[in-house]
């Protein structure tokens, strides 16, 4: 009994490694700050050290544990503003790979859109700001893109993450804020999609709808997480999308979402399963 049990252990213990990653990462950003008050050194002076070296942490990771590769990385413009929309994984770190791989070959900052409750966790405020994730609204967002930043949205957010399964179908209900910002900003879309990130980590089945219940009556969003297997990681950028005033919100919303459900479609084993996706890391 105690053989069988252990499989099932490791596979909830296993997503601890992912927030002993994040802590390790507020870690450096402390000694960094720290060195910068005991040396009298400005916070300008050592950002770009600072953001270099956890770069290198999530490259690092997602390269040893996942053999993570990026398809389409030309997509991403050298200049200028343009808003990256991504299937929401249960845990997202195939987007945080992403950011830090666009970083270290193609020297661009991404923001991306999160979570109020990420700035909750304790220790992560701070990490947070230095990941340059943010809580923002259509007006916040539209005016990083019109400055020429580059940005990532998922707009399944918690719900996709939290309820999301190995069919990939998106969870975004009625959520056009993305579009609304794609409009006012008006800057290139470029639909991503992440191949057996639902594989990396899932949520239990069991109870699954009671869970739905309390995240959609109470917003409360709990469910139990498993996995942080070694499967293979491979994102996919589409060709960017570009729409011009007379779009609507509804036709950027269909047209966003059509694209990224044809990614899935070309790049994605349906149902996903987890020991093919194992097999493939190491194929």
């Amino acid at each position: 009994m105690q053989h069988l049990l252990t499989p099932v252990i490791i596979s909830f213990l296993l997503p601890l490694g992912i927030l002993v990653m994040f802590y390790m990462c507020a870690l450096l950003i402390q000694l960094f700050h720290l060195r910068g008050y005991l040396f009298n050194i400005s916070y300008t002076n050592y950002q770009e050290l600072l953001t270099k070296w956890l770069a290198g942490v999530w490259v690092a990771h997602g390269s040893i544990w996942h053999g993570y590769e990026v398809s389409g990385l030309s997509n991403i413009p050298a200049e200028g503003g343009a808003l990256i929309i991504s299937y929401h994984a249960t845990l997202p770190v195939d987007l945080y790979y992403l950011l830090a791989t666009i970083y270290s070959k193609r020297n661009r900052i991404v923001y991306c859109v999160g979570d109020n409750l990420l700035y909750k966790i304790p220790g992560f405020k701070m990490l947070m700001r230095e990941l340059r994730v943010i809580p923002g609204t259509v007006a916040t967002c539209s005016e990083l893109l019109q400055n020429g930043n580059l940005m990532a949205i998922a707009p399944g957010g918690v719900r996709e993450a939290l309820f999301g399964d190995e069919y990939y179908n998106l969870l975004w209900a009625n959520r056009k804020g993305f579009a609304k910002v794609i409009k006012e900003a008006g800057v290139p879309v470029i639909p991503m999609f992440t191949k057996n990130s639902r594989e990396a980590f899932r949520t239990i089945g069991l109870f699954k709808s009671f869970f739905r219940y309390l995240y959609e009556r109470y917003r409360f969003p709990f469910v139990p997480i498993y996995g942080g297997y070694p499967v293979k990681l491979k994102t996919y950028l589409g060709e960017p999308i570009t729409f011009d005033e007379s779009r609507t919100i509804d036709e950027i919303s269909d047209e966003v979402k059509s694209a990224i459900e044809n990614l899935i479609r070309t790049h994605q084993r349906i149902p996903g399963r987890i020991i093919s996706s194992i097999i493939e890391r190491f194929h």
